[in-house]
């Protein structure tokens, strides 16, 4: 069997945990890792072709994009013009279908696939919610995050000036209803009160109660645990009160990782264009053969 051989582009948290969920997987091997410095050595990649640019890999069949959720598009569309397919876990909502508008027309060109917003939310739990409401059509779902740290707004406010390290919390207030909690340690010279209005300028927190608190260390408080907790309460025909309910607790980075890869193996099935997880067959993220997994799984 010829496996597919991935590279990972960045190698931040998501970065990591996509190389584990690579090796665990048989069908896949790594190509190399994309990061700025190919020179900083971690002992994990002794033997992983480290490069800063992707052209600098050989043979390469997709590109995991662990980067910033801002500037997916960028590597999206530079990757894919090299002919290689391209998953990505980005994660702000309102702007996926403009997203998978620009990165289709790339693809397509290329004759390549994007998958995009293949996470955890955006992403599986976006299956969910769809089987959801295709099982219960009227009615209303409740999307309820965390407690936990959230890795995009995370990383959006380490992206402010004057912060030095920083971590977001979300809190679930319930009917889908979130509170962000933001730990910044702050650089010297720099006023929390400015600091705190930047985060919360940002699209990233514009539509939720955020609250902006300085500390002396961040990495103190840091667990990347996460979950979810996804209810609807809708009608099947003309029945009423058919109550659905989803819940995981979840290491938020390994589970991006391992849905990353999974992606990655279904962008090989797929005609050229741009996909979400909803228009993928859940049956293309498993490896091997489809008959041996419907025959165990239906």
């Amino acid at each position: 069997m010829k496996k597919i051989r991935a590279a990972i582009v960045g190698y931040g948290n998501i970065g990591r945990f996509a190389l584990e969920a690579l090796q665990a997987a048989d069908d896949f091997e790594v190509a190399g890792i994309v990061r700025r410095d190919p020179a900083k050595t971690v002992p994990e990649l002794r033997d992983i072709p480290v490069v800063a640019n992707i052209r600098d890999l050989k043979d390469v069949d997709v590109a995991i994009l662990a980067t910033p959720t801002r500037k997916v598009e960028e590597y999206a569309k530079d990757i894919l013009s090299l002919g290689i397919n391209t998953v990505d876990s980005f994660d702000i909502h309102t702007n996926i279908p403009a997203l998978r508008k620009s990165l289709g027309e790339t693809a397509r060109e290329h004759g390549k696939v994007s998958v995009i917003s293949a996470g955890w939310d955006p992403g599986s739990d976006s299956v969910v919610r769809t089987l959801m409401e295709a099982i219960a059509p009227k009615g209303v779902t409740y999307t309820n995050f965390g407690p936990g740290m959230s890795m995009g707004h995370t990383v959006a406010v380490k992206a402010i000036e004057g912060v030095k390290d920083a971590l977001s919390m979300t809190i679930p207030t319930g009917t889908g209803i979130h509170r962000r909690m933001v730990y910044v340690e702050l650089l010297p010279g720099y006023d929390i009160e400015k600091v705190a209005a930047a985060i919360k300028a940002d699209p990233y927190f514009a539509s939720d109660e955020t609250h902006v608190r300085a500390v002396e260390s961040v990495d103190a408080l840091k667990d990347m645990g996460h979950g979810v907790n996804l209810v609807r309460k809708g009608v099947s025909g003309r029945t009423q009160n058919q109550l659905l309910e989803f819940d995981m607790k979840i290491n938020n980075p390994a589970l991006t990782g391992q849905i990353l890869v999974c992606c990655a193996r279904a962008a090989m099935r797929l005609q050229p264009g741009c996909y979400t997880m909803v228009e993928i067959p859940v049956i293309d993220l498993l490896p091997g053969d489809r008959d041996r997994w419907i025959a165990s799984l239906v």
